[in-house]
């Protein structure tokens, strides 16, 4: 026994173009090709160039007298009369499918019966399928009396409706007052293309749809792109016998006749069971399609036997449709108008006070209860310099770290999600203080997060939707069934926050450039401060030193013009002469102030006549108490010109190099560990400058490349001669050595040369 649907027609019978489709595979159904039509009207498909019919729906036996097989190879003339044939045609050039009503050329004579169109009034549509013409027949159905005024009024009421809501209830009325079907119901999707039935006007006796909600696998996602191409879709009788097309492939091509335009397209009978299944006997859908993307539709059941409204009325009801899309929109961005100006409002409540913070800019940003008013958020935290500091309701700091690394983009602008758990399972568990965020940041350590707790919604769906979830956790291989309960079923959905709209992310965006502006501007009064104290510690000149000769330079890195580095020069009681060169870790003001304090410190200790050793060990105690976490290296050297003996004193810096006679000499020596540990404990080694030789103190910026050993860069230096500056070297250095230090540099460069003159 052959199987049928629920209607009692084979299911190969609707779509005799493609193998019958099942419940897996429902979802990849090409429904535009089916190879058949429906009954209550006839199809000829001809070429556009010679106007020679090449496919014909098997009933034009019945209805222009001449079978199928005969028809193929006919003039279209011959078939339909010259008049009906040329406004046939000429509407195929045109856009859109206006209503056409002509007579169908009489036949000679008909003694059987045969063709029961001919001689008739006809509605007919036209579309154009790659290069074929096609047009489509139907007896005229019974009018309804629509009328030019009759649709002006029904404009008016729409145009006067001032919320989305209103409109939808206003469009189902006016739809089932052309169409004459016993319910039309207004059908919303979501952002996964759940439905909602939103406005429903509808026979006394039936049962409400309004707010049900229907899963996506309702209508599959080709189903949904055919509605954005065919606004409108009737199925006159569910119950109906498709007629196939003759031949199913055309000949030109060796492919199915695509239908996507057609009035008269066979549907899928897992539709046709799915809709009988609620009881509905007739169909028509009418696209609502908002810039471009489906935004709902108009939905059309009746539950009285098959029911076919005219193409009069169907034109009217898919031109509401269009009319109301359009409306649609406009409302939808009156409304988000609506939000914004209000959120513009909270705006400059949020910026007033930032421009009154002062220093205290980064606290306000996060305590002020506007920044939290300004997207409706519960909580907001900020991380700068990957310090994070939060207000309100929010999840523990690693929470808030791993949920600003998922939704924030690279390029900074605003972006938000509302079901955090989408992105990590994990974050579930915090759904009662972040269900949702939305974020705004540039790097992965400096970014500002808002926060929406879960909102639990009552759902009432139209059947068990259980089908829908578990197609989704398994997979395509579970096989879907066209439902058979449309009872109302109650579901509680839980883990998502309100959604954000596109004004949230927008005043987001704006309170980011305000509040990177303030930060600029702070940054840069602090950065020019910083600059000028920076200029007045390192300098390239250098003071004069009886039987030395000294020069030095300073060289920025490539992406800060404020480091650690720094160098200086001190005379002390017994004649000799005191250099030191350090290096502060990191960069920016923060890295001048900590130099600064470090030397000042270290010139202090020195000049007060306290050992170099003793002075170092001062200073890592100042460093560890005072500064925190800061650390730096240093070298210290004493200098006696008259004797030319060395006393170094080394804490985590580079060691010095020697010049004289052939390659440089590394002065090891003994190295402590860097200041601010707190270990003390500075031990001092000797060596001896003898005259006209050369003794080279610098930082690492010298001697690191990326991707080259620094052992390699230590012994090109040793090995690299004399690297001393020309006689008179009070001059800004100027040898081949500073000379090739890349214009890209990743560090500070400072280079100290000692030079002893006399003996």
């Amino acid at each position: 026994m052959s199987q049928v649907d629920s209607s009692g027609v084979p299911p190969s019978a609707h779509t005799p173009a493609y193998q019958t489709a099942d419940l897996t595979t429902c979802d990849t159904e090409p429904i535009h090709i089916p190879g058949a039509i429906q009954p209550h009207g006839c199809l000829l498909a001809v070429d556009h160039a010679t106007g020679l019919v090449v496919t014909a729906s098997e009933n034009v036996a019945d209805l222009l007298g001449v079978s199928a097989a005969d028809a193929l190879g006919q003039d279209l003339r011959a078939l339909l009369g010259s008049e009906l044939t040329v406004e046939a045609m000429a509407r195929a050039e045109q856009e859109g499918h206006e209503p056409l009503v002509a007579q169908v050329r009489p036949a000679p004579a008909d003694p059987d019966g045969l063709g029961s169109l001919r001689g008739r009034e006809v509605d007919v549509a036209v579309h154009l399928s790659a290069d074929r013409v096609v047009v489509e027949l139907e007896p005229l159905a019974d009018r309804r009396g629509l009328t030019y005024s009759s649709a002006r009024a029904a404009m008016a009421r729409l145009v006067a409706a001032g919320t989305v809501s209103e409109l939808a209830a206003r469009l189902a009325e006016e739809v089932r007052a052309v169409t004459g079907f016993d319910r039309v119901m207004v059908y919303r999707f979501d952002a996964d293309w759940n439905g909602e039935v939103i406005a429903e006007d509808r026979r006394e006796d039936l049962n409400p749809f309004l707010g049900l909600h229907y899963p996506a696998t309702d209508i599959p996602a080709q189903a949904r792109r055919l509605y954005t191409t065919n606004w409108l879709r009737l199925i006159a009788d569910l119950g109906y016998r498709p007629v196939p097309l003759h031949p199913v492939l055309d000949p030109g091509t060796g492919q199915p006749l695509d239908l996507s335009g057609s009035t008269l397209r066979s549907v899928s009978p897992i539709h046709v069971e799915y809709l009988t299944n609620m009881g509905v006997t007739a169909s028509m859908s009418v696209s609502l399609v908002v810039d471009g993307q489906l935004w709902g539709l108009i939905a059309c059941h009746h539950y009285s036997g098959p029911h076919r409204p005219d193409h009069e009325a169907r034109a009217a009801a898919e031109y509401l449709g269009q009319i109301s899309s359009r409306m649609m929109a406009e409302r939808e961005r009156s409304d988000e108008r609506e939000r914004a100006l209000a959120g513009q409002e909270v705006l400059s409540k949020a910026n007033a006070a930032l421009l009154g913070a002062g220093d205290r800019l980064l606290e306000v940003l996060v305590s002020e209860p506007a920044v939290r008013q300004l997207v409706g958020a519960h909580g907001v935290a900020l991380c700068f310099d990957d310090q994070i500091t939060s207000a309100g309701n929010v999840p523990p700091p690693e929470t808030c770290r791993r949920i600003a690394e998922l939704v924030r983009r690279p390029d900074g602008e605003a972006a938000a999600h509302d079901h955090l758990a989408d992105l990590d399972p994990d974050l579930a568990g915090h759904a009662r203080l972040a269900a949702g965020a939305l974020v705004v940041g540039t790097a992965d350590d400096r970014w500002l997060a808002w926060f929406r707790p879960e909102q639990e919604q009552e759902v009432n769906w139209g059947g068990d939707p259980s089908n829908a979830k578990l197609y989704a956790t398994e997979g395509s291989e579970v096989r879907l069934s066209p439902r058979k309960s449309f009872d109302k079923w109650r579901e509680v959905v839980r883990g998502h926050s309100l959604p954000w709209s596109p004004s949230d992310l927008e005043l987001a965006n704006s309170l980011r450039t305000q509040a990177s502006t303030l930060l600029l501007h702070r940054s840069r009064e602090q950065i020019a401060v910083a600059e000028s104290l920076q200029r007045s510690v390192v300098t390239d000149l250098v003071a004069e030193h009886r039987g030395l000769e000294v020069a030095a330079t300073y060289l920025p890195a490539s992406e800060y013009q404020l480091g650690g580095d720094w160098w200086d020069t001190l005379d002390l009681d017994d004649g000799r002469v005191a250099f030191a060169v350090g290096d502060v870790a990191g960069h920016g003001v923060a890295a001048v102030a900590a130099m600064t304090q470090i030397r000042t410190a270290l010139r202090a200790h020195l000049f007060a006549g306290t050992p170099a050793t003793a002075s170092l060990d001062l200073l890592d105690r100042m460093m560890a108490t005072l500064m925190g976490d800061q650390v730096a290296s240093a070298i210290v050297v004493v200098v006696d010109p008259a004797t030319g003996e060395l006393e170094i004193v080394n804490a985590g810096h580079p060691a010095p190099l020697l010049y004289g006679d052939g390659p440089a000499r590394v002065l090891e020596g003994d190295h402590r560990a860097l200041l601010g540990v707190g270990m003390g404990g500075a031990v001092a080694t000797t060596a001896t400058l003898a005259p006209g030789a050369t003794l080279l103190l610098f930082t690492d910026g010298l001697i690191e490349r990326r991707g080259r050993d620094l052992v390699e860069s230590v012994e090109d230096l040793r090995r690299s001669g004399e690297p001393g500056p020309r006689a008179g070297g009070t001059a800004p250095w100027s040898s081949a050595l500073v000379d090739s230090v890349p214009g890209n540099r990743d560090d500070d460069t400072t280079v100290l040369a000692i030079r002893r003159t006399s003996g």
